[in-house]
């Protein structure tokens, strides 16, 4: 989900909410791959035809590609999330999330915000 856009939909705190939550999902994918793939190798070694192992190969290949790639989507998911938190602290007043968007205020710089307690304005980046 795009920063903006779960702002501005869910406002920040469930919008952090659920890119952890999202994480940990991806993070257990990568726990189902690695038992996936310990099985595979375990059945890899019973299987006596060629055409029980190839498959079996496949398993193996299916479940490590899945495996890595849910764990960096994993690793990206919670660094982002981690980077937009670091951000959220008003720099005048130092409330942490307590902040409105202001509209069309995106920018190269990232999303513009304003404190609700003391309406100091800073960007946090995407």
């Amino acid at each position: 989900m795009q920063l903006i856009d779960g702002m501005r939909r869910l406002g920040f705190r469930k919008w952090y909410e659920r890119e952890l939550l999202q994480s940990h999902a991806h993070l257990t994918l990568t726990f189902f791959c690695a038992i996936g793939l310990f099985a595979a190798f375990e059945a890899l070694v019973q299987f006596s035809s060629w055409t029980d192992r190839v498959i079996d190969a496949l398993a193996i290949a299916a479940s490590a590609a899945i495996g890595v790639w849910s764990l960096r989507r994993y690793l990206y998911l919670l660094m982002h999330a981690e980077h937009v938190a670091n951000q959220a602290d008003c720099p005048q007043c130092g409330v942490y999330a307590r902040f409105t968007l202001v509209e069309g205020a995106t920018g190269p710089r990232g999303v513009t915000v304003c404190c609700r307690q003391c309406t100091h304005r800073w960007s946090i980046s995407d």
